[in-house]
């Protein structure tokens, strides 16, 4: 059976974080040697929510052709939850944490590089992996908004999800700091205690502007275009036993 456009480029998403992944971790860098190692970060975190919910979206491709004409409804009951938990990833994690990485970095970097990205950096990230966990995010993940209809949940609870990530991960560098005496970033460093808590402030706002505009945008495609694709058809036919 033939794979659709939309599944081969799944596939080669996926891959491709695999490859950025691997090739970040065997950096040498000192960063990664000291407490958190790359878990300080909210770019590798990303990374790795990434790849998690593109696997999601190659896993729930292959049990769609895997059970496609069959009658168990176990089955379907299952992959009604793959898709359910997919979804939740998108609106949640995927688009505003990749979004918000996107843009926050390019923006500082822009303003002052040394704010977020050193320049001693570039003797060992090369280019092409810096676009790789910076640009290509926010482009891999429109393209299978653009591909899938995605139900998002109620706002108030996505917005509610999106907040208790944002803190978790605040909570998460203070206490890295704690240990370290250290801030992941060299914008925390050089900022007073007061201004720490109106930039944490407006960052945890930012990550639920975009939780909005990734709904807005899954919405604005999908009335747009009509017919649903995709996933879309499974949970149609799904619906119907």
């Amino acid at each position: 059976m033939a794979l659709i456009p939309s599944q081969v480029l799944r596939v080669a998403i996926l891959l491709s974080y695999f490859s950025i992944i691997c090739h970040y971790k065997a950096l040498d860098m000192p960063a990664h040697q000291t407490y958190g190692g790359s878990w300080k970060f909210l770019t590798f975190i990303d990374l790795v929510i990434q790849a998690m919910f593109f696997g999601l979206c190659v896993l729930i491709d292959l049990s769609s052709l895997l059970t496609k004409g069959g009658d168990s409804r176990e089955q379907e009951r299952q992959l009604r939850k793959l898709i359910g938990l997919r979804d939740w990833m998108m609106a949640v994690l995927a688009f505003p944490v990749g979004a918000f990485v996107v843009f926050t970095f390019w923006t500082l970097y822009l303003y002052d590089r040394e704010l977020v990205y050193p320049k001693l950096l570039d003797n060992f990230i090369p280019q092409w992996l810096n676009h790789g966990m910076h640009t290509t995010v926010l482009p891999f993940i429109i393209i299978e908004m653009r591909t899938t209809h995605h139900r998002y949940p109620s706002r108030q609870w996505g917005l509610a999800a999106v907040c208790c990530f944002g803190i978790g991960y605040i909570l998460w560098t203070c206490w890295v700091h704690q240990v370290t005496g250290v801030w992941v970033y060299p914008v925390l460093e050089r900022i007073s205690h007061l201004a720490r808590l109106v930039f944490f402030t407006i960052m945890t706002t930012f990550i639920c502007v975009f939780y909005q505009l990734g709904e807005i945008l899954n919405n604005y495609i999908w009335s747009q275009t009509g017919t649903h694709t995709g996933q879309r058809r499974v949970i149609v036919d799904i619906n119907k036993h």
